[in-house]
């Protein structure tokens, strides 16, 4: 199963995002490949408690969508609107200079990972309380889906 907890899934992902380009074309959705790139940011900010979001979550997100989301075999659907904290033409972290966003990524998905276990996750905003192995599968869930975005 695809996690971050596998060694071998976080370099999958960090050499697929050191693979994206500032001219990368989208396959779907209205994000450009360096907003893509602050988004994901934004969201393992979101993931480690260091940029809220309001509460967006209803019952059947908490339970059955937070099912299919994480463990559902099934690639995650296109054009499911994020909170306006991870929106980058909202309340999201505007692009700056792409080589950097890009290594921000790569070190949060670092410092995701290497969490020290007494930390205490966040809520997240759809899905409601997690696991320390149900935010690991988010992480690499949802940078997975960016990627295939961007065909990367």
């Amino acid at each position: 199963m695809k996690t971050l907890a596998v060694e071998s899934c976080q370099c999958e992902l960090t050499d697929r995002v050191r693979q994206v380009r500032p001219e990368t074309a989208r396959r779907w959705g209205t994000m450009n490949a360096h907003q893509m790139i602050c988004h994901l940011a934004d969201g393992f900010r979101l993931y480690m408690g260091l940029r809220p979001a309001k509460n967006e979550s209803t019952l059947l997100m908490r339970t059955a969508g937070k099912w299919v989301a994480l463990w559902a075999p099934l690639p995650w659907p296109h054009g499911f609107r994020t909170v306006p904290e991870l929106d980058q033409e909202r309340d999201g972290t505007k692009p700056g200079d792409f080589e950097r966003d890009r290594e921000d990524l790569v070190t949060l998905v670092g410092r995701m990972v290497g969490r020290p276990k007494h930390f205490p996750w966040p809520t997240h905003p759809h899905f409601g309380r997690l696991s320390e192995s149900e935010w690991l599968r988010l992480g690499y869930l949802h940078t997975n889906h960016h990627l295939r975005q961007f065909g990367c």
